[in-house]
């Protein structure tokens, strides 16, 4: 597992301080606004780490920020770090459990369905064209002029982009931010805005509150991996060498061998 990094030296594209940030409203307005380009009225506090699921059956999942403005419009925005390969379908369970959930059961007047924006924000280009910004809402493939209207858009958002003539300045330096969020940078921005959002950052990673927290939670994540490799190794006993399950798993074969042997003095 790599080395922890300080909490002063997470940037809001890191989990932690992401949904640290988020918390506050303000926080969740100004990316919004800037994202969006628009005055965005949150109708109550937004909703970090929040748990989604259809029944006790079906798969959960855990939304970064969960907003919802005045006009009912529902706000979904995550920080991905890294390119699992799958963030388009992760989008599309994530607002089809989202739209699961809206409609009361006996329902059935399905222009009740609250509209949805759902918003990834990563620091690699996802789609390969260089671009800041990819909004996708549906459309028909004999008439592409032709937009379904049902109310969802999703948006992929590159902070590596390279074509800045086709957004907003402002969106750049968010984006930027997002990425590093230093006070060098923040300095570099020209918006108000973000430099607020850093001055409301900087108190998140000076509280010594969230810094116990923070710690709390990285010592949780590094027992579910240990957790997580335990269970592969014991399946991978006996199918393969001691010296290729460390290599899978990059561990030590010192360690892969003590678990082993704790493995068998536990089943005796």
């Amino acid at each position: 597992m790599n080395k922890r990094k300080s909490l002063k030296e997470l940037n809001l594209l890191d989990k932690f301080l992401f949904d640290e940030a988020m918390d506050d409203p303000e926080n969740v307005k100004t990316m919004l606004d800037i994202i969006l380009s628009q005055n965005t009225n949150l109708k109550q506090s937004p909703q970090t780490e929040k748990e989604q699921r259809i029944s006790t059956d079906n798969r959960q999942i855990r939304l970064d920020v969960y907003a919802i403005d005045e006009d009912d419009v529902i706000y979904e925005v995550e920080a991905q770090k890294e390119n699992t390969h799958n963030l388009p379908k992760r989008s599309r369970l994530y607002q089809g459990i989202i739209d699961s959930k809206l409609l009361p059961p006996g329902v059935v007047d399905f222009n009740l369905l609250n509209e949805v924006l759902i918003v990834m924000i990563t620091p690699f280009d996802l789609f390969g064209y260089g671009l800041y910004r990819y909004t996708f809402q549906m459309r028909c493939e004999e008439v592409p002029e032709l937009k379904l209207d049902d109310g969802a858009t999703r948006i992929f958002l590159n902070t590596r982009g390279k074509h800045p003539e086709l957004v907003s300045s402002e969106l750049i330096e968010l984006l930027k931010y997002m990425e590093h969020s230093t006070e060098e940078v923040s300095e570099q921005c020209k918006s108000e805005r973000i430099q607020k959002m850093h001055r409301r950052v900087c108190r998140i990673k000076a509280s010594e509150k969230t810094e116990v927290k923070y710690m709390q939670a990285w010592e949780e994540k590094l027992l579910e991996r240990q957790k997580e490799k335990r269970e592969l190794l014991r399946k991978m006993n006996h199918k393969m060498s001691i010296e290729e399950i460390a290599d899978v798993l990059d561990m030590d074969v010192s360690e892969v061998k003590d678990i082993i042997e704790e493995q068998y003095d536990t089943e005796d």
